[in-house]
């Protein structure tokens, strides 16, 4: 066991969680963070204590003493060329989903890792979740028996919806149900996605943003052991909606089924002013004192533990590279009106969005 030195490119709402987690983990020796706005970097680095603190990401890498560097930058298109960086500069990176916009961006961060023998590490935090990992759990021990199908819905409020879409043209499969996508292969492991269906609704989303944004995306898809499952997900709650998140899990098997109701209402708040609130959610996990209602800082914690451990990840750079596969071929099913059957072919037009 060793200690890290621990490099944090962008300071938002997740690479802030990342930086706090940090900043208070005995194998962190010393935290450098990296933020583009002024404001934020000095309180960021005034919270963290910070070594290094600059506007320049470049900055961190080019340090010998960094070993371990979390991406958690916007927009989403700079995750590829900073984690090519990292990598090429010998620096064990966790890097927030999606892992690329193309699968070749994905191919040659796999391959760089593995080529340095070095940690990477996809942000697909649910499965730090605790309902999450019981399915999980209840699949692998045979509680549930063999599986026989799954459902999951994801929906988040239009306001959060509003500032994703703004910043990225990508689709809801690609940042929604992609948690849900990877939960879903995650549990039936080792079973491969073979064939891909996906339509959208649009409405909500249109009307509040003035563009051509869906509201949510229906994903069906078939796996070589005959098993379906549906993931809806999508951005069109009602701006008052209390939560950030809310998500509903139905796993059935030959043994048993599982319900998992994880959309906060286990937590209401009632106040004179603003009635019936449900304040807490999970994704990515507000700050409630000293820890958070989400599970980004375990999911923090476990990265560090594989550096300064020798420990495998969790959530794999092959893994993260196969769920980008399926919510493509979802983003091309639902320009299509067909299935989509996997694997892809090397030569596709690019998908970036539903339109």
């Amino acid at each position: 066991m060793k200690q890290v030195n621990v490099g944090i490119i962008g300071t938002g709402w997740c690479g802030g969680i990342r930086a706090e987690t940090c900043a208070m983990n005995p194998l962190v020796k010393d935290l450098h963070v990296a933020e583009t706005r002024p404001e934020r970097l000095a309180e960021i680095a005034a919270k963290t204590n910070a070594k290094t603190a600059t506007a320049d990401y470049r900055e961190i890498i080019k340090r010998d003493d960094v070993d371990t560097i979390f991406i958690s930058a916007t927009p989403e298109a700079l995750h590829y060329p900073m984690a090519r960086e990292c990598l090429n500069s010998g620096k064990h990176v966790f890097l927030e989903k999606p892992i690329a916009l193309e699968l070749h961006e994905a191919d040659e961060l796999n391959h760089l890792a593995k080529k340095n023998k070095l940690k990477f590490s996809i942000g697909y935090s649910q499965r730090f979740n605790p309902k999450f990992a019981y399915v999980k759990q209840s699949l692998t021990d045979g509680t549930l028996g063999k599986p026989v199908s799954a459902l999951v819905s994801r929906h988040i409020g239009r306001g959060l919806g509003k500032k994703i879409t703004g910043r990225s043209r990508l689709s809801p499969a690609a940042m929604e149900a992609t948690h849900d996508l990877d939960f879903v292969m995650w549990c039936l492991q080792p079973a491969k996605p073979i064939r891909v269906y996906s339509t959208v609704n649009y409405g909500a989303m249109r009307e509040s943003t003035g563009a051509d944004v869906p509201d949510t995306q229906y994903i069906t898809v078939t796996f070589d052991n005959g098993v379906s499952c549906v993931v809806c997900a999508g951005w069109s709650l009602p701006p008052a909606y209390p939560n950030f998140s809310m998500t509903w899990i139905e796993m059935i098997g030959t043994e048993g089924a599982l319900i998992v109701d994880d959309t906060h209402r286990d937590t209401q708040l009632t106040t004179m002013k603003s009635g019936i609130v449900h304040p807490m959610s999970t994704m990515p996990g507000e700050p409630v004192a000293h820890t958070y209602a989400g599970p980004m800082a375990a999911e923090t914690v476990h990265f560090i533990e594989a550096v300064a451990c020798d420990r495998p990840v969790l959530v794999t750079g092959e893994e993260a590279r196969q769920v980008m596969e399926v919510y493509i071929a979802a983003d091309l099913s639902a320009e299509r009106h067909e299935p989509v059957s996997l694997p892809l072919p090397e030569s596709r037009p690019a998908v970036a969005a539903v339109r």
